[in-house]
């Protein structure tokens, strides 16, 4: 009998362990299977401001993105574009900081030059760019002055002693900003022709004979948006903006190349630094870590994607990226600045 009660408690204390190892294992493997991120994405939408107009290149860059940058999300949310535009892309800029969804289901695209409004001292920027969390950017980019042929504009030398009348988004954008730099710093006399919600209606503009050219065209967007011009010869690509040149255009000047001044130089050297962060992706303050994360390793992932590629291609889109981390250092970085030269750039864009 005794035996037999050895036997029986033998058996329980067997199957007991057999039974705690199971739940163990079955509670390990659920851990291992959970993804708190996924869990939070399923079924959810991410809505994407953008801060112009459609039919622009921030336009075209965003709504790409917005296609594939979903399935690069844990729980694969659905990415809803909507624009918003107003003050060259400011509008969207200070909603998003006050109101964004502080969860991870709001990002957003507004101008590169944004960041740098507070640092400068421009009114109507109300936020701390260095807050934001930037998720990287999906090029570097130059800008240029542009010229319609018919105009006749070929050289520097031509914009500062002829000028021309160029169109304008808003106070805070790049063909506004470029085009107050350039006449403050190196004398050029180009007219500013306001009132356009959109660089893709300044274009129109173009076209029509409102204006002769515009000042602060991506490059990336040309290639984009009016590839033909340049194959027809419709427009003059007179001057680049930027830190460097860009490859394929090698015998356009660069504005850093040109002879002027040191205290000059830094004033434009601090203006064209946007041009890094050339198509830049945000999500607001608060953001949980953890999904900040996610969001970044997401678009790093959507512009590798070999589909979202072979679509950029297709559209004309360069594709550079720069990663989220490289942005926020940029950012803060450049937040270090001297205060006077960043307060002098601030006064030529009043």
């Amino acid at each position: 009998m005794r035996a037999l009660w050895r036997h029986v408690l033998t058996m329980t204390k067997a199957v007991g362990v057999a039974a705690a190892a199971f739940c163990c294992l079955k509670v390990c493997t659920l851990g291992a299977w959970a993804d708190p991120i996924a869990d939070f994405y399923a079924g959810r939408s991410v809505n994407l401001y953008i801060g112009y107009s459609s039919g622009g290149g921030y336009d075209s860059y965003a709504r790409l993105i917005a296609r594939h940058l979903g399935k690069h999300i844990p729980g694969n949310p659905r990415i809803v574009a909507q624009n918003m535009e107003g003050a060259g892309s400011l509008r969207a800029a200070n909603f998003f900081y006050a109101r964004g969804a502080q969860d991870g289901t709001a990002i957003a695209t507004f101008a590169r030059a944004a960041a740098f409004y507070p640092l400068m001292g421009l009114q109507g920027a109300n936020f701390n760019a260095t807050q934001f969390n930037w998720l990287g950017s999906a090029n570097t980019e130059t800008s240029l002055c542009v010229a319609w042929a018919s105009a006749g504009i070929t050289s520097i030398a031509d914009l500062k002693t002829r000028g021309m009348t160029v169109g304008g988004t808003g106070a805070t954008d790049d063909t506004v900003q470029f085009v107050q730099i350039l006449n403050g710093v190196l004398g050029t006399k180009m007219r500013l022709k306001l009132g356009y919600q959109g660089g893709n209606d300044v274009l129109l503009a173009m076209e029509r004979g409102e204006v002769q050219g515009l000042c602060g065209w991506s490059y990336s967007s040309l290639l984009a948006t009016r590839p033909r011009w340049l194959a027809e010869h419709k427009i003059n690509i007179v001057l680049q903006l930027g830190l460097t040149k860009h490859p394929d255009l090698p015998n356009v000047p660069l504005v850093l190349d040109l002879p002027m001044s040191d205290a000059s130089r830094a004033i434009l050297r601090l203006v064209f630094a946007r041009q890094v962060m050339g198509r830049p992706f945000a999500a607001p303050p608060g953001v949980p870590p953890e999904r900040v994360a996610a969001l970044r390793q997401g678009f790093a992932e959507t512009l590798k994607d070999p589909d979202f590629l072979a679509d950029a291609k297709q559209a004309g889109l360069e594709i550079n990226p720069v990663s989220g981390e490289a942005v926020q250092s940029l950012v803060a970085d450049l937040y270090k600045i001297r205060p006077t030269i960043a307060l002098e750039a601030g006064k030529l864009l009043q």
